[in-house]
């Protein structure tokens, strides 16, 4: 069982040599050479720098197609006609699942054909070359975003390229994403990452790591997820890194929204150490959208709301289109825009919502609770901790498809639309906090006139993609919305 211990440089290298025979582009890889290539690189790329000396909050879309061209051609239209702060590249789904061989194959298909055969930019396939152009060729920095379990030689690769930022991390990369992958292991493949990314940061060369928020993306309790942040935080900052951007999914409430995020703040300060600089994402709405593009705008437009309430340091952004799936690179614009009209219309008003300290509070104490148990678990050790805290249920996610995790809690919205927890299975909260949850969801129930049930929950799941916030029993049968949304 791994232990939140730092690798030593010969244990970097003997990994980092190992993985270099996993796909040939993996031996074009020279870390001195990838030192000199990112100091030739203006202060305008380096992420870290842009994220940091912000004084409102930037925006970035998701965007990624197979080939080179096609996909600086993406990002200079998001990035000059979207108003994109900072530019994305998503990786394809078979790099994300280490299958190069395959990723190669839709990678050649593509470059044959008008129809993109892969649903992203397989970044190892194209080496550190093709990614030095991608980062040459546009003007603002760009974060590599996928979903990777075992990013390790991708991590390789694409620093090296000339990216700054890399996104995901054990937990949030494995539990929510798949089945297969245990625990232990994608927490040792993501300490590599780490350490890396700490290896190039020794060096003056900053690497920006921001771990997946949202998780499943579906009715996620706030305190759940930060936990799980300040955990793959605290890992990360074990290995070296010094630049941690904490995430969260948007739940539609707009007070627990903004107490959420006021809170990530607040703890990633307090439990990380005092030489990592905390910022913070905030991701728009990620479950099922409607399919009317007019309403899923509105959507989008309570995110923006949202952002200009509680200021995160960045936004994901979110396209109408976001039912059909991937967007066009005019929607994805769109959305950018969209997203900044509210922000800027809204952002020097002053606002003040009633309930948001209470939640925030609320919030808190549900953390440091699970992190709490996360430390008893492990005898003090953070990684042996997560590992048993899933293991026991003590730490759980909602609709998690990973075998490391229970998936037994279950969450649901309250009268005003807040997630709540209605079924608790093992998870380590206190019971002062559970009967708060109960009575809050019971209050719903009573408006409703039916008992507490798991129907509240499905009819919550889909309630947005049907055009309200709260799934109430209205007797008619609407059509369901889109699919939730992971990176």
């Amino acid at each position: 069982m791994p232990t939140d211990e730092r690798l030593s440089d010969d244990q970097l290298q003997r990994i980092a040599n190992d993985l270099r025979d996993n796909w040939h582009t993996g031996r074009e890889v020279d870390f001195e050479e990838a030192i000199a290539f990112h100091e030739s690189l203006p202060a305008s790329k380096q992420f870290a720098t842009v994220l940091e000396s912000a004084d409102q909050p930037l925006l970035q879309p998701r965007a990624g197609v197979p080939c080179l061209e096609e996909q600086i051609d993406l990002l200079r239209y998001l990035q000059d006609e979207g108003g994109a702060d900072l530019l994305p590249t998503t990786i394809d789904s078979y790099t994300r699942d280490n299958e190069y061989e395959k990723a190669e194959e839709g990678l050649a298909a593509s470059r044959g054909s008008d129809e993109n055969e892969l649903n992203g930019f397989p970044a190892v396939n194209h080496g550190v070359e093709d990614c030095r152009r991608l980062i040459r060729a546009l003007d603002a920095p760009v974060e590599v975003r996928h979903g990777t379990p075992d990013a390790r030689l991708l991590a390789m690769v694409t620093l090296a390229g000339g990216f700054q930022s890399f996104e995901g991390g054990p937990i949030s990369y494995n539990i929510p994403y798949t089945k297969r992958h245990d625990l232990a292991t994608t927490i040792e493949h993501w300490q590599f990452v780490d350490r890396l990314c700490g290896a190039y940061t020794e060096r003056g060369v900053t690497i920006n790591r921001e771990p997946f928020g949202p998780l499943t993306g579906t009715l996620v309790p706030p305190s759940i997820a930060i936990a799980v942040m300040l955990v793959e935080g605290e890992l990360a900052a074990t290995q070296g890194v010094r630049s941690l951007t904490l995430g969260y999914g948007q739940v539609g409430n707009l007070v627990q929204d903004v107490a959420a995020l006021r809170a990530l703040r607040k703890l990633g300060n307090e439990y990380l150490r005092d030489e990592v600089t905390v910022t913070t994402v905030f991701h728009e709405w990620m479950g099922g959208f409607p399919p009317d593009e007019a309403r899923a705008n509105g959507v989008i437009s309570l995110g923006g709301a949202t952002a200009a309430v509680a200021q995160p340091d960045k936004v994901i952004t979110k396209s109408a289109q976001e039912f059909q799936g991937v967007p066009t690179k005019e929607a994805n614009a769109a959305g950018l825009r969209t997203t900044r009209q509210l922000i800027d219309m809204m952002i020097e008003q002053d606002i003040d919502l009633g309930g948001i300290d209470e939640e925030q509070a609320l919030i808190e104490r549900e953390t440091r609770a699970l992190m709490d148990a996360i430390y008893d678990a492990g005898d003090g050790d953070v990684a042996q901790g997560v590992i048993n805290a899933f293991d026991s249920g003590a730490l759980d996610v909602p609709f998690a498809p990973s075998d490391a995790a229970e998936g037994a809690v279950l969450p649901a919205r309250d009268d005003d639309g807040r997630v709540r927890i209605f079924e608790f299975a093992d998870l380590a909260l206190p019971d002062d906090i559970k009967e708060i949850h109960a009575a809050r969801l019971g209050e719903r129930a009573e408006t409703e006139g039916r008992d507490q049930s798991f129907r509240m929950v499905a009819d919550d799941v889909d309630a947005i993609s049907d055009g309200k916030l709260i799934g109430r029993p209205t007797g008619d049968s609407k059509p369901a919305g889109g699919a939730s949304d992971a990176d």
